[in-house]
């Protein structure tokens, strides 16, 4: 029996797809939605529903969502989920906020956008009955430290580059479905949403000495791939550590679209609410964790820290602004020097623009760049599906954009290295970046997707043998592709040591 429907016009969705669904009695068959996903995102113009067995094939950006005129397509809501565990008294709520969400709730209220709110959205989470609020530019902050000393890494010993960024959910699945021989050029640092589960779960409650299994994680994010992020099975890190292997690291993702419904349905003036400070332990982030939330802010974060990590001081305040690879350029490029280092790197947004990007690299012709960051949706996470929809434009994107970059500019703490909770976290339970522990809650892997295509791995010439398995000697990881990791991201054994199955 025929699953999908005129999709010759529309972009076909599975009906479980834990991101967006859509009402057929609102569809009007306008083809917006096709249209967004071919040339924007490059997803539906990839495949046929004939190759894949009449299977959607969909990388949870959302961004159909945004376009549709008649709201067909729309976010699947987990508000009510977050109502349940908010009224069951054994259960402890916590919500991390994640940057771009501060600067876009606004729009819903008549209030300019661009414009910080986050110390309001404390204060209405507190009143819904929230019982901790973080901001999920901690994690970032953790990301960076990550990910930086991976580069620092890869850059010292021979790894593959160049490392790509894996902080968007929806790029990281676009590479494991059409490009799974690029895998292991994606870093192996989980997205901030990803650690400030994990940390919540096992630090935090350590810290606060709450029992985990009482605790239920919320992100409030600008992204409906957030929603499939936190159920991929690698994000269970907590529960393995605790033997409880139902538990994930972060339970529900609200969308700043749910959450302005929520404030609506609840009659609350959200402009006039008060302010409040996030709670601690997890409350503090860094300019550089703020500044993710924008096309090329990974990137900056980044290169900030690696400069600490190679020289042992912190960037001059004259590069601590990396306009090269700021604002709504298609493809931006920079090189950056630390010490006697030359990094090159690339910043791009939209699968569109990455596919493009990797097809150069795959040729030959980008064949010296060390670091590339990809957002998938336009101008990054302030572009999100899940941000108020209302008449996004560019010129919206940029005060979006310009309100984390002033933010950026005021705070006091500019660097992941310096953030004191940072400091905090790593001397109390991680020891230091890449530590054995780090690599066992702070990092991931990744999967080959692409046969649901027919034919595996379709836009890339580079290699002929993604199937060939390879399998830790220690700790029994196996590894698919042509060439063993560069380290074991379970137990950090080198690659060198793994053996083919």
């Amino acid at each position: 029996m025929e699953k999908h429907f005129f999709s010759d016009i529309v972009v076909p969705i599975e009906p479980d797809n834990v991101s967006i669904r859509r009402d057929w009695s609102k569809c009007i068959q306008c083809g917006m939605c096709k249209n967004v996903c071919s040339h924007l995102m490059h997803v539906s113009d990839q495949y046929t529903l004939q190759e894949t067995n009449d299977e959607a094939v969909c990388i949870n950006c959302g961004q159909c969502s945004v376009v549709c005129p008649t709201g067909a397509i729309h976010v699947v809501s987990e508000v009510d989920f977050v109502k349940n565990a908010l009224a069951d008294d054994e259960k402890i709520v916590t919500f991390s906020m994640s940057p771009a969400v501060r600067v876009s709730i606004g729009e819903a209220f008549g209030i300019e956008s661009g414009t910080n709110l986050e110390k309001k959205i404390i204060t209405l989470l507190k009143n819904m009955g929230v019982d901790y609020v973080f901001d999920t530019t901690f994690g970032a902050d953790l990301t960076i430290m990550e990910e930086a000393s991976e580069l620092v890494d890869r850059i010292k010993n021979g790894g593959v580059l160049p490392q790509f960024t894996s902080c968007c959910p929806a790029w990281v699945k676009y590479v494991e479905t059409f490009y799974p021989s690029m895998i292991d050029h994606l870093s192996t640092t989980k997205s901030p949403i990803g650690m400030q589960g994990a940390v919540i779960k096992l630090f935090f409650s350590k810290v606060k000495q709450i029992d985990p299994t009482r605790l239920v994680n919320v992100a409030l994010v600008p992204c409906t791939a957030k929603k499939m992020e936190i159920r991929r099975e690698e994000l269970r890190s907590a529960g393995k550590e605790l033997g409880i292997p139902t538990m994930r690291d972060m339970d529900y993702a609200i969308s700043v679209r749910e959450l302005v419904e929520w404030i609506k349905e609840m009659g609350i003036d959200f402009a006039q609410l008060p302010d409040s400070e996030f709670d601690d332990v997890l409350g503090k982030g860094s300019a550089s964790g703020v500044i993710f939330g924008n096309s090329g802010g990974v990137m900056e974060a980044a290169l900030r820290t690696a400069h600490y990590l190679l020289t042992g001081k912190n960037i001059d305040d004259q590069l601590l602004e990396l306009s090269a690879i700021r604002g709504l350029g298609k493809r931006k490029k920079t090189s950056f020097v630390i010490g006697d280092t030359t990094i090159n790197v690339a910043v791009v947004y939209t699968t569109r623009n990455a596919d493009e990007l990797l097809k150069d690299i795959i040729s030959g012709k980008e064949n010296n760049l060390h670091f590339v960051e990809v957002m998938a949706c336009p101008g990054g996470c302030i572009g999100g599906a899940g941000q108020p929809k209302e008449n996004v434009d560019d010129e919206l994107r940029q005060k979006r954009i310009g309100g984390l970059y002033h933010d950026d500019k005021i705070m006091k703490v500019k660097f992941s290295h310096e953030n004191p909770d940072i400091k905090r976290c790593y001397q109390e339970y991680f020891g230091k970046p890449l530590s054995k522990l780090s690599k066992k809650i702070l990092h991931t892997t990744y999967r080959d997707r692409s046969g649901i295509l027919g034919q595996k791995d379709k836009n890339s010439t580079i290699s002929t043998e993604q199937d060939t398995v390879w399998v830790c000697p220690v700790c029994g990881y196996e590894h698919h592709g042509a060439q063993p990791p560069m380290q074991c991201p379970l137990c950090g054994i080198p690659g060198k040591e793994f053996r083919k199955k």
